[in-house]
């Protein structure tokens, strides 16, 4: 059985994990591994499983504690050369690159990626899928959805999505119209309308899980998100559960199964 924790999620940090069979995938490491492994405790992961981590970019909210775990823990970085260069890994670290239509293979993980529009050094959106049949994915930071995201992220169990900001928000805020530009920008994060939209678009009957994340704590809500988010999936025929992940605290374990498979354990 495959299993979702987001230990937490937002501009001061962000890291996912997808469990199966005691194999953990980490997506993103954006806190300290000091601060990765007191979440993970108190969510009830066991990291000693690691057999990867994978980072879609290298800013430190994604990468922060990403090379002190993977020395710890004797785990490859799974990433994009751009991101490998900027943060300057160390050459005992194992490197696998990642973009394109290239795949890594690890433990009962296949990890795809595809580049995103951000002001990073080659972002990357990631899907994970796992030898039980079900997937993840995790996007966010994107500035705009490109064909590209739209392709990886379709027909999966589960979606981790940006939903950043309230444009209304955004636009009261406070932040200088430079800020503001960049953030609803084509490099910046997505607004609620447009994850909104991407959800209604990927929505699918084997879809079971949608995590909305990267919150902005002040240009967002989580009942702003819910609000925007949830009657858009609903219309689409989306009949799971929508999570909202917060900044200061894990969110999980949440079981990554399609509806059919939820209905199936139900009804034995």
């Amino acid at each position: 059985m495959t299993t979702l924790y987001v230990l937490g999620s937002g501009s001061r940090g962000n890291c996912c994990a997808v469990e199966c069979d005691g194999a953990v995938l980490l997506v993103d490491a954006g806190f300290s591994a000091r601060e990765i492994e007191r979440r993970a405790e108190r969510a009830g992961l066991a990291l000693d499983g690691i057999v990867a981590i994978a980072l879609t970019h290298e800013h430190g909210d994604h990468a922060a504690g990403a090379c002190r775990l993977a020395r710890r823990f004797g785990a490859p970085l799974l990433t994009a050369p751009g991101t490998w260069a900027s943060l300057r890994a160390a050459a005992e670290l194992e490197f696998e690159a990642l973009g394109g239509a290239l795949t890594a293979r690890v433990g009962p993980f296949t990890v795809s990626a595809c580049a995103t529009s951000h002001d990073a050094a080659d972002p990357l959106a990631i899907a994970v899928r796992a030898d039980d049949g079900t997937s993840v994915g995790v996007a966010y930071d994107l500035g705009r959805p490109t064909a590209a995201v739209r392709y990886l992220l379709r027909e999966l169990t589960a979606v981790v999505l940006e939903a950043n900001h309230d444009e209304v928000l955004l636009r009261t805020s406070g932040y200088p119209p430079s800020v503001q530009q960049r953030i609803a920008g084509s490099g910046g994060h997505l607004s609620n309308r447009a994850c909104a939209e991407l959800l209604a678009e990927l929505a699918h009957p084997e879809l079971g899980a949608v995590v909305l994340a990267h919150l902005s704590q002040r240009c967002n809500t989580a009942a702003d998100a819910r609000a925007a988010v949830e009657p858009a999936l609903r219309r689409a025929g989306y009949r799971g559960a929508v999570h909202v992940a917060p900044q200061d605290e894990p969110l999980g374990p949440i079981p990554v199964l399609a509806p059919r498979a939820v209905q199936l354990r139900l009804s034995v």
